[in-house]
């Protein structure tokens, strides 16, 4: 039986990264939005700050959700998160995408799903007796 659910999120560990990307602002803003739009998501705007002495924080709103990415430079390591609705979206295009950009030598991630229907059923003072998973009209 197939999870009836609102988004996917996936947590990423990136590990032995190219610690001089991990670094660069412009270029780890860059290859965040190119993750979204491979994965097929839209990107409506995007916020990165680099901090002193090193490090990239950011994150891309998508139309579909968000993806987001804080380094540590000194460790050659990154978190990743890419959370996305919808069933047009594919979350593992953008991670494959970054972890071969980003030169990981090793990476971990985990699954989330996201607004499972049932539990919102279940779950909501609202009655959603009605309720039908449509999985195009998802964010």
């Amino acid at each position: 039986m197939k999870i009836e659910q609102l988004g996917r999120h996936i947590l990423v560990e990136f590990y032995d990264c190219d610690k001089e990307i991990l670094n660069d602002h412009d270029r780890i803003e860059t290859l965040m939005k190119e993750a979204a739009i491979k994965s097929n998501a839209t990107v409506v705007e995007s916020v990165f700050h680099m901090f002193n002495p090193w490090g990239v924080s950011g994150a891309v709103v998508i139309q579909e959700s968000h993806l987001t990415i804080h380094t540590w430079p000194e460790y050659g390591y990154a978190a990743v998160d890419l959370f996305t609705c919808g069933d047009t979206v594919n979350p593992w295009i953008g991670f494959d995408y970054l972890e071969e950009e980003l030169k990981a030598g090793k990476s971990e991630t985990t699954e989330v799903p996201r607004g499972i229907v049932e539990q919102i059923k279940r779950n909501s003072k609202d009655k959603y007796d009605k309720i039908t998973f449509k999985p195009e009209a998802a964010c």
